[in-house]
């Protein structure tokens, strides 16, 4: 693709500049390049851009990709794909056998059948490859997200404790490793509104680390295109880009 060396380079610039700014160190934060709808020629030239993290929204979308990529560039080239959308009941299967991280858990449902499908493939008896689990949280409190209800978690109890126990039973579950927290921010909010959210997010991480008594802190999955140098400024170590790597979709 013409010029995405150099949007590629701009990206990277923009986590840069965002990190310096509240003395973050880039190297912590993971851009993951969002390859949804692209085909498997465009993450081919990304891969030769130096993009390493591929993020696609369909489960059955990764299952073409991911073994076209590997039939070009082995099955030890670097790539880790991280499969980000909502994942539904029957496309577990699909994401249990390729993906190599998940960023949108809802349901304690999902995480049951990841889990039996990790044993079925045998990811379950390796912890070396453990599915690691980001929990999805509306923070925003916006209708059309999904997500664990968390928009009043502050001040309610029961909000929080849903979503302890979701992580303390993913933390049990076999092939499945609680990685941290995913959300997203209202669509053309005000920078003010955006920040608030991951900010909330970011706060709340710290919250469920605290009561669950976790060694490590939580990874924040948060910020897309046009909104991930706030992201970063709030603590993102994931963000998911696509818009500005690659241009508008096919």
């Amino acid at each position: 693709m013409e010029g995405i060396v150099e949007r590629v380079t701009a990206v990277h610039q923009r986590i840069t500049s965002a990190a310096a700014r509240v003395g973050r160190d880039p190297a912590h934060i993971t851009l993951v390049a969002v390859t949804k709808t692209w085909p498997p020629e465009t993450v081919l030239a990304a891969y030769a851009a130096g993009l390493r993290h591929f993020g696609e929204n369909r489960a059955e979308e990764l299952a073409e990709k991911r073994p076209y990529l590997e039939s070009h560039l082995g099955a030890n080239s670097g790539v880790i794909w991280h499969l980000i959308g909502t994942l539904q009941s029957r496309k577990t299967a699909w994401a249990a056998d390729h993906a190599d991280v998940f960023h949108a858990l809802d349901r304690l449902k999902i995480a049951h059948r990841l889990a039996r499908d990790l044993a079925a493939n045998g990811r379950a008896a390796n912890p070396q490859f453990a599915l690691p689990i980001f929990l999805e949280v509306n923070v925003s409190g916006e209708e059309t997200k999904s997500g664990f209800d968390c928009t009043q978690w502050e001040t309610d109890e029961g909000q929080t404790a849903v979503l302890r126990a979701a992580a303390a039973e993913v933390i049990t579950l076999p092939g499945l490793a609680l990685a941290g927290l995913m959300t997203m921010a209202p669509w053309d909010a005000p920078p003010e509104e955006v920040r608030a959210v991951f900010r909330r997010t970011r706060q709340l991480a710290t919250r469920l680390q605290t009561d669950l008594a976790l060694p490590t802190p939580l990874q924040l999955s948060m910020g897309m295109t046009d909104d991930f140098e706030i992201a970063i400024e709030e603590g993102a170590t994931h963000v998911r880009v696509g818009r500005a790597i690659f241009g508008e979709r096919p």
